[in-house]
């Protein structure tokens, strides 16, 4: 996970409609660095359910307009029950009587509107998560699919964190904003406006009373909100480093045990805690107060309305239900005003996600394949030429200088040298990871650049020194070199690899899930897999990036001779960091600072005397004293 990731709060929705706690008040929101451009794009991936869009703004009008008109017509009620009480037991007047079946029919017209309120809301929400979760499918998507395109130098230039996140948490926050959030701004416009209107039509007088308060409450919400946005951002940065802390030990614990850490990095632990409670404990309770403030002057509204709307009554000049009607709206006029403004927090956070999501899309593409480029074909014989070869990372800081290889079909390659000698990166351009800037790369006298990507690595197979598998069983991953593979093919594999032996001391044989990291073989048995894997791909040209550095010497021995079978008629260049392995190659490489200085056989290099000769003898004099030393 990247520090931006690490240090960024959850996102979420709070009890209180706002990002991540109660009210949402005061809570840092990530801004982004152009809201408006990623806004109309949003609005973009929304346009292809206009009509779905335009029936949830009706829907959800209805909905709110059904739900505002219940208070006025309750006072009616209200109203005639009143003036029932005045006549029979006040003023006694003769037959007076309280009209139960007019109120009988308010209620009966109030629990219509109820329900009509609520299956119109529940409408809305039907239709929203589903255009939700369609634009959100179609974003995933489109997301998949370009970063299938995009060039391995996107992925060497950032942690695989903040790509999880882009593509994980950020659309998550669009689709819950979208869903939830979205059709609540809405419905709380709606509502302002409507009960705005109401009041209106009861009360001029009593609705300015009532919008007095506002501003007074606004104020207050701003300068508590403003004290407690530091302790938040506080808050968020604590977590952060608590996470990362937590984080590093679980995944390092062996190595914390094995230095007897425990203490220091508990002591850590109780430090970042200490600090995470102090700054979440003064932001709750700053943003905490903004409540009770915001009741005691609604309070106060409550009073200044009841005064007045008694002495309307006294004079005739309201009834009684309209008084009740209009602290009904009065009191649900707060409400959507606070949500309003948690959902422009939440807006906030969206188009930020929205952002780094769109970056993404944004990125260059790798250079498509020609509509000419050729595909492999099974006659591959294995010539690989590198003919003046130039090529760097950045355009000002070259790495490979004139490089001329030719190997022949069948013929070993080792690469030897120190790191960042560009052995890796001469592996990087023979695929096509990375472009070559001048000069070319051959197979078979076909420039690489005429064939599809694609069709080209699968000419190679790789067996690399970080082993990759995947979870699922032992008989998958054998499989994921070659489709429609049958059984005997994969036991054949495995056999050729020295790795059908320990498979089936296993308890569940070829049918044993690995976990995630593979941590429940060993590093050895998963390097066994992985050459099982390259066996049955049955490549033209082959590709070892050192398998054998992090093995035991008897692995080691059997990794060496599922290696030797795997080489046998095939082309194949050997990433070697033990010299003590590439002794028998057709021919060796030495690299360094981008340029191979020496080239030869075993013997031929060290008659020379030169650069790998000194390699050589370093190594095997160190071991003499205590063991061999890689290089690299």
């Amino acid at each position: 996970m990247s520090e931006r990731d690490k240090n960024q709060p959850k996102r979420g929705h709070g009890p209180g409609g706002g990002p991540g706690g109660p009210g949402g008040f005061g809570r840092p929101v990530e801004k982004a660095k152009d809201a408006k451009g990623t806004f109309k794009r949003l609005v973009q991936y929304m346009s292809p359910y206009r009509g779905k869009l335009l029936a949830i703004f009706l829907v959800a009008i209805l909905s709110t307009v059904f739900s505002i008109v219940s208070p006025k017509i309750m006072g009616k009620a209200t109203t005639k029950l009143f003036e029932g009480v005045m006549a029979k037991f006040v003023a006694k007047v003769p037959g007076a009587a309280i009209d139960f079946d007019y109120i009988a029919r308010i209620c009966l017209i109030l629990i219509g509107l109820y329900v009509l309120s609520a299956f119109f809301t529940y409408i809305t929400q039907f239709i929203m998560a589903d255009v939700a979760q369609k634009a959100m499918y179609d974003l995933r998507q489109k997301v998949k699919d370009k970063l299938t395109r995009l060039p391995l130098s996107y992925y060497d230039a950032r942690k695989h964190g903040e790509i999880l996140s882009r593509v994980t948490n950020d659309i998550d926050t669009i689709s819950t904003t979208l869903q939830q959030s979205l059709t609540q701004l809405i419905t709380s416009v709606v509502t302002i406006i409507g009960i705005l209107v109401m009041m209106l039509t009861i009360s001029p007088v009593m609705t300015l009373i009532a919008l007095v308060t506002l501003p007074l409450s606004a104020v207050i919400t701003q300068v508590i909100a403003k004290r407690s946005q530091g302790h938040f951002i506080a808050q968020a940065r604590s977590l952060g480093e608590l996470n990362g802390h937590i984080e590093e030990m679980y995944t390092g614990h062996k190595i914390v045990k094995a230095f007897g850490r425990e203490e220091s990095s508990a002591q850590k632990f109780e430090e970042i805690n200490e600090k995470l409670y102090d700054a979440g404990y003064k932001a709750n309770f700053v943003s905490g107060i903004i409540m009770p403030v915001l009741n005691f002057v609604n309070n106060v509204g409550y009073v200044l309305i009841c005064v007045v709307g008694g002495l309307f009554v006294a004079r005739e000049r309201m009834n009684i239900g309209d008084v009740q009607a209009f602290i009904s709206y009065m009191r649900q006029f707060t409400q959507p005003i606070v949500q309003t403004a948690n959902i422009a927090n939440v807006l906030q956070a969206t188009i930020a996600s929205a952002e780094r999501v769109f970056e993404i899309l944004d990125e260059k593409e790798e250079e498509p394949d020609e509509a000419k480029a050729i595909t492999a074909t099974d006659s591959v014989q294995g010539t690989v030429r590198f003919e003046h070869v130039n090529f760097g990372y950045k355009a000002d800081a070259p790495l490979i200088e004139d490089m001329n290889i030719e190997v022949k079909p069948g013929q070993t390659v080792a690469i030897v040298g120190p790191t960042g000698a560009g052995k890796t990166t001469l592996v990087n351009l023979l695929m096509r990871f990375y472009e070559v800037g001048d000069g070319s790369i051959t197979i078979d006298g076909r420039n690489i650049r005429d064939w599809k990507r694609g069709s080209l690595r699968s000419l190679f197979g790789m067996v690399l020194q970080d082993t990759w598998l995947f979870n699922g069983t032992i008989r998958d991953n054998i499989a994921y070199g070659r489709k429609n593979a049958t059984e005997e093919e994969i036991i054949a594999a495995a056999k050729a690899a020295h790795a059908d032996r320990f498979v089936r001391t296993l308890p569940e044989g070829y049918n044993t899930i690995l976990n995630e990291d593979a941590s429940n073989i060993s590093q050895g048995q998963r390097q066994l897999l992985t050459i099982a894997r390259a066996i049955l791909a049955d490549p033209s040209i082959l590709i070892l990036d050192e398998a054998t550095s992090s093995v035991d010497t008897r692995t080691e021995v059997y990794i060496q001779k599922a290696m030797t079978r795997l080489m046998q008629g095939r082309t194949s260049f050997v990433i070697a960091h033990r010299l003590s392995t590439i002794r028998d190659a057709d021919l060796i490489l030495v690299m360094n600072h981008g340029k191979v200085i020496e080239k030869g056989t075993h013997q031929e290099l060290l008659a020379a005397g030169g650069f790998y000769a000194d390699l050589y003898n370093s190594q095997f004099t160190t071991a003499g004293a205590g063991g061999e030393v890689e290089v690299g």
